[in-house]
């Protein structure tokens, strides 16, 4: 063999090298983070000058439409969430990679190295002041389209964008770009298989609560698959709801509703609880730390929070002229049933019980006992000698209930 046939045979054996670890690691399931922090160090092992490497993956997320990560050979890998905004900003604009979608071009090349004058892309002035000497970009689409049909830049498909960047004195070589083209596809298939993983974790944790969501993509999918725990409940509840929807307007009651929700979620989840349902206009949650005066406590804690920032909420919404109300908070501890209830193809991960309905019960009971925190006998029990100072409300009979229950609520002194 000569010269040239073993120089072509050494790249070909280093891109089936990189080709077959990508497959594996992607049949793994590694993140991608993990796949892409290997994967660049194989690109400098095979010896490619490769400084620095961008990807852009879209995302199925509530919140963000977009992951980036960032990859620095001294620095390792980063990311970042691209949050949806109804104008592209200005940065992601004049962009090399809004470039590819924007042209319809698969990739884009730039040998800093040559060029005399400054690029029209900042982002590659800036690369250049740090000492890079090539750039090269790529895209690649997940799903199936028409060849034809162009790519709207502020409505992508599913798909990847990547850049490398070298700082080597020549730049990139033939064989450095051949070496990373052939491995583009495995590349954004292992990516893809990263995300959608990512996609259903993230989406089962907004849908069905933290844990639950956990538990389900672990596998606890089997419809009667139920776990009997001790736990401390939590129900959150606005006052006069019914009332507010006779006469508040539908965009503006959802609206009140996100606010106020949006603030009691952050502090449950804060504290440790994890959200079981919303039930119109209330959370019902639960607290199930490591013991049950853990859960106890920080159930106490939640729902002091709780009532303070609600109370700091309607200042600012009275302020802005925005509909306000009262809220009730209950908590009880008992031992409830929490996993898959429902039919074969419509299941829902959810608790029931006994303390469910009690908790609920309470919170009906604040115009009785004239408190908007109620807590049941056995959460006082369980708190035992705890900071929050807990004031007996009397024996009441409740639904359901045999015998009558002493009720607590949390005293404040006046700020």
């Amino acid at each position: 063999m000569d010269a040239a046939g073993q120089f072509h045979a050494e790249a070909d054996a280093s891109s089936a090298q990189l080709i077959s670890w990508l497959l594996q690691r992607g049949l793994e399931g590694a993140r991608q983070d993990e796949l892409l922090h290997g994967y660049c160090e194989r690109l400098v092992e095979l010896g490619v000058p490769l400084y620095r490497l961008h990807v852009a993956q879209s995302a199925f997320h509530p919140k963000y439409g977009g992951l980036g990560f960032n990859w620095f050979r001294d620095q390792g890998v980063s990311s970042e969430e691209y949050g949806y905004t109804e104008t592209p900003n200005a940065a992601w604009v004049r962009s090399p990679l809004y470039h590819l979608l924007d042209s319809g071009e698969q990739e884009y090349r730039e040998r800093l190295l040559d060029s005399n004058g400054d690029s029209r892309f900042p982002l590659l002035n800036e690369l250049r002041e740090r000492g890079a000497t090539d750039y090269f970009a790529a895209g690649v689409i997940l799903e199936k389209r028409a060849h034809f049909e162009r790519i709207d830049p502020a409505n992508t498909p599913e798909g990847v964008l990547i850049s490398w960047t070298s700082n080597g004195p020549d730049g990139f070589s033939d064989t450095d770009l051949r070496l990373v083209r052939e491995s583009l596809p495995q590349l954004a298939l292992a990516l893809k298989s990263a995300a959608n993983r990512q996609m259903a974790g993230d989406l089962l944790q907004v849908y069905l609560g933290r844990d639950a969501g956990r538990r389900v993509l672990s596998g606890e999918i089997q419809r009667g698959s139920l776990q009997q725990i001790d736990a401390v409940l939590c129900y959150f509840d606005l006052k006069d709801f019914t009332a507010l929807t006779e006469r508040t307007p539908g965009p503006e009651l959802i609206a009140m509703l996100n606010d106020y929700f949006g603030m009691a979620v952050a502090i449950i989840q804060e504290h440790g609880g994890n959200i079981l349902k919303f039930l119109g206009d209330g959370i019902l949650a639960m607290f199930n730390l490591e013991t049950p005066e853990q859960s106890a406590e920080a159930g106490l804690d939640a729902v002091v929070q709780m009532r303070r920032c609600m109370e700091q909420k309607n200042a600012e919404r009275q302020a802005q002229g925005e509909t306000t109300t009262g809220v009730t908070l209950a908590l009880h501890a008992g031992e409830i049933l929490y996993g898959n209830i429902g039919a074969e193809n419509r299941l829902d991960f959810t608790v029931i019980g006994p303390a469910v309905n009690l908790t609920v019960r309470l919170s009906g009971l604040h115009r009785s006992v004239g408190r908007n925190i109620i807590l049941s006998e056995p959460v006082a029990e369980i708190a035992g000698h705890t900071a929050h100072d807990l004031v007996s409300l009397g024996r009441y009979m409740l639904r359901g209930v045999s015998e009558p229950q002493e009720l607590y609520t949390i005293y404040e002194a006046p700020a």
